[in-house]
């Protein structure tokens, strides 16, 4: 068996490049179902990484169904053509297109989710979201940090939902999203922007701790709408939101202006 497999860049996310290569490989016909992985020394020498990054990408190709591994034996292409685990090519998301299409598919479940949390939130679930609130006010805008913590809002308004299957889901898109955001660096990064983002989130959540269906729906769509103009998104369903909440975008399209130019 011939596998192109090549160093990777150094980055926050060198385990879901492994596994992303990895998975190419696999769907490519280099390795076939049933074929056994090279070691994990020579993945590691391959790739120029080290052995704990070749064990996190193959528990992540494990969990996608792609592999199945046995102590003492090694890792292998699980023989179904057809994984039963759904999978978002890391590589895929890297094309402006794909990227784009995970964010209207995250926008169609969080604006559901919202309006569920709503009617279906405890307590908890609030001391919950303004605990991840309190986590992006004190972190720096756009870094890792503040991403883990706006992650985690729209975890816990998953999970508020009390639909297993809609916050597993969920989770699952937006952390293909965060890591896409992270290896682009394109987050646009500015004080105005910070507040901005913020007060997305503070009306999210006096939405859902007030019980307002219309109001959850309407602020979530527009924070994703901001969202996905800065991360470079300028068009698609944007338009809708923004003529809902004209001074809110043109503000943020000042503030993305005014970092350009900056």
């Amino acid at each position: 068996m011939t596998l192109k497999l090549d160093k990777v860049n150094r980055g926050p996310h060198l385990s879901t490049l492994v596994a992303s290569s990895i998975s190419r490989e696999i769907a490519q016909g280099r390795l076939k179902p049933g074929d056994q992985l090279p070691t994990e020394q020579a993945l590691a020498t391959t790739f120029g990484v080290s052995r704990n990054v070749v064990r996190e990408a193959i528990a992540r190709l494990r969990s996608e169904g792609r592999i199945w591994s046995q102590q003492g034996r090694g890792a292998f292409v699980v023989e179904s053509n057809n994984p039963t685990v759904l999978t978002i090519d890391y590589e895929a998301l890297q094309r402006a297109d794909s990227f784009r299409n995970l964010f209207e598919l995250r926008g169609i479940l969080e604006v559901q989710a919202a309006a569920f949390a709503a009617k279906r939130r405890t307590e908890a679930d609030l001391t919950a979201m303004g605990d991840a609130l309190a986590g992006m006010r004190a972190a720096p805008y756009g870094s890792v940090a503040w991403l883990r913590s706006d992650l985690e809002f729209h975890r816990t308004v998953a999970e508020a939902t009390r639909n297993n299957y809609m916050g597993q889901f969920l989770v699952f898109v937006s952390e293909r999203v965060r890591e896409s955001i992270l290896a682009a660096g394109n987050q646009q990064k500015s004080d105005d922007m910070a507040r901005i983002t913020l007060g997305e989130h503070e009306r999210i959540l006096a939405a859902i701790r007030a019980g307002d269906v219309q109001a959850a729906q309407e602020a979530m769509r527009d924070h994703l709408a901001g969202a996905a103009l800065r991360v470079g998104l300028h068009d698609g369903g944007e338009a809708e939101a923004e003529a809902a909440s004209p001074v809110r975008h043109t503000r943020l399209r000042k503030a993305i202006r005014k970092q350009a130019a900056g």
